[in-house]
């Protein structure tokens, strides 16, 4: 634990916004990885056949509010692009960087998550809750070519007409290894090359050019990288600073030793990212999963966590630890080592699947909401360590209104510590785990506490002043997606006499929509034109904008829809050179809570 405010500073000098956290005395917020993994499959899906499922996008909409009244901040979500193995894929077997679940290939349309639309209606929905999106972006593999080449359906289904093609001079081994590679062997497919691809180039724009497609169709505030030791950071830094992604926030998944994740972070990330703490992980499986045999001593400058908080991202576990025996899975005990990331500095990700009480899931939702509103309210400021010895680990949070917390792994016992606080003498302290009861400093500003024996993992208390109270309360944000058309997408171009039907949004009754046409009127003549329409349920028109070659520059289709559902996008080309022209939609408009 870090018990110096000057040797925080200096350890974190490395990014304006990560002192700006400081300066404040906070670091607020917690992650929902938001999906999980069983017996090699993802979350159920009604491409399995099972009727009673729903569409995993529709499902998790629907508990958005209440994840944002628990506390979360932001939700990590699989990989949202079409898999090789069609409704059976997770996401990690991506297949076509351009499909979201809109074209026909691998058997399906939807992915195992859902179409399209339900997942744009999904992102603005969590976007309406004030809740941040993470993409998991997965550059290492892609799976279902033939013999290392990769074709696409075009928008109108044409075979072999859709962006970004593959072929054997774009993967490993048929090319040199990429520099700044620290192991390339957890490629789950053919070894992509965004650095010595044949022509040059070609692989390391293209990721860029889909990833910026993906980040504006879906409106997200940050990525995931998979296997980030997988792939150069010769590529990763300029991926996570070009276009879109620029000032986004970035976590890159490396199982390795600290010395490892922080040379990944800070020089072949130059700080502009963060990392999965997998070392402070074994550690808290080594924890949960030996009740009395731990020695909690070591849990004082653990992980990477202890070195660079404000670049690391904490947790108990994830879809990989919790079906892989080689991760150390946390199988018993585990709300001591959520107590622990919950209360300690770094930014805390929860694991759907401890957290929900769905069929097949571990149901610690009630204990996890309590410390969710612990680390919202109470665990901010540095940190100072208080006791340690064999059974009990305890620490101070320093930031105002302070939190003492103390866990106990000793299964036998009860333990009760005389502890140093910063609180002041004679104030009143809460456990607001209800584990323990109240205390009282003494005139030195010390307090004796009593940490409850290890029963099922339940032996933590969080003490903080007494009074303290309040929920959560969501600040809406307006959601801002974009729709591309083009041949080689999934969405058709401008086209001459027909009218295109763009998607639908699902807008709140009396939100303002704003659209946006951006389109390269080079050829264009004073009859040529693209309008706009934004559709009702029922298909009347609510709004329209006519957008010609001397529309100014930045016109706004500008209207208010009146009831709360999907609302349709369709334009319809006239005197267009060529008969067609790609264009980008820009859709402005705020999604219901619920």
């Amino acid at each position: 634990m870090v018990e110096d405010k000057a040797m925080l500073v200096q350890g974190y000098k490395h990014g304006t916004f990560v002192l700006l956290l400081w300066r404040q005395g906070v670091f607020m917020g917690v992650l929902l990885q938001a999906f999980f993994q069983q017996n090699d499959k993802g979350p159920p899906s009604p491409g399995d056949g099972d009727a009673g499922s729903e569409w995993w996008w529709d499902y998790i909409a629907g508990q958005a509010h209440a994840l944002q009244q628990a506390g979360f901040s932001a939700i990590w979500l699989p990989p949202v692009t079409k898999g090789a193995s069609g409704t059976e894929s997770i996401g990690y077997d991506v297949f076509d960087d351009y499909d979201l679940g809109a074209k026909n290939q691998k058997g399906t349309v939807p992915t195992r998550y859902g179409s399209r639309e339900q997942l744009q209606r999904c992102a603005a929905i969590l976007r309406a809750n004030g809740i941040d999106i993470y993409l998991d972006i997965v550059n290492h593999q892609r799976d279902g070519g033939n013999d290392f080449v990769y074709t696409y359906p075009g928008a109108d289904g044409t075979a072999g007409a859709g962006r970004f093609p593959k072929c054997a001079d774009d993967f490993h081994p048929n090319v040199p290894p990429d520099p700044y590679v620290t192991d390339s062997s957890l490629s789950f497919g053919d070894d992509l090359s965004p650095m010595n691809c044949i022509p040059a180039g070609y692989v390391f724009n293209a990721l860029i050019d889909s990833c910026d497609w993906l980040t504006r169709t879906l409106d997200v505030q940050g990525y995931r990288f998979d296997d980030a030791k997988g792939i150069s950071t010769a590529f990763t830094l300029p991926l996570a600073t070009s276009k879109s992604m620029t000032g986004k926030f970035v976590v890159g998944e490396l199982i390795s030793p600290i010395g490892d994740i922080s040379s990944w972070v800070f020089r072949g990330m130059q700080g502009k990212a963060s990392a999965f703490d997998y070392p402070l992980h074994f550690s808290i499986a080594g924890m949960c999963n030996n009740p009395g045999s731990f020695d909690m001593t070591q849990l004082d400058d653990t992980g990477f966590t202890a070195q660079s908080p404000f670049n690391s991202v904490t947790f108990v576990e994830n879809h990989d630890t919790d079906s892989s025996p080689s991760l150390q899975p946390v199988v018993t005990n585990k709300m001591l080592g959520y107590a622990f990331i919950l209360t300690i500095e770094g930014y805390p990700s929860v694991y759907y699947r401890d957290y929900s009480t769905d069929v097949n899931c571990y149901g610690l939702k009630p204990y996890i909401d309590n410390l969710l509103w612990i680390h919202e309210k109470l665990a901010s400021g540095a940190t100072q360590q208080r006791w340690k010895d064999f059974n009990v680990f305890a620490y101070e949070r320093l930031g105002t209104p302070g939190l003492l917390t103390a866990l106990n792994n000793d299964p036998d016992n009860a333990h009760t510590i005389t502890v140093a606080t910063n609180f002041g003498p004679n104030v009143a302290l809460h456990d607001y785990t209800g584990h323990s009861p109240d205390v009282e400093t003494d005139e030195n500003g010390s307090v004796a506490i009593t940490v409850p024996q290890n029963t099922s993992g339940e032996s933590y208390v969080c003490y903080s002043c007494a009074g303290i109270t309040g929920g959560f309360t969501a600040t809406p944000q307006r959601v801002r997606q974009d729709f591309d058309g083009a041949a080689d997408l999934d969405i058709l171009p401008a086209t001459n006499g027909t009218t295109v039907q763009v998607g639908r949004i699902w807008c709140d009754a009396g939100s303002a929509v704003q659209a946006a046409l951006i389109v390269d009127k080079t050829g264009w003549t004073g009859d040529s034109t693209i309008t706009v329409e934004l559709t009702a349920s029922d298909g009347c028109v609510i709004g329209g904008q006519v957008f010609t070659k001397g529309t100014p520059l930045g016109k706004l289709l500008q209207t208010q829809v009146r009831e709360v559902g999907f609302h349709g996008l369709r334009l319809t080309g006239v005197n267009l050179p060529g008969g067609s022209v790609p264009y980008t939609l820009s859709v402005s408009y705020g999604a219901p809570q619920g």
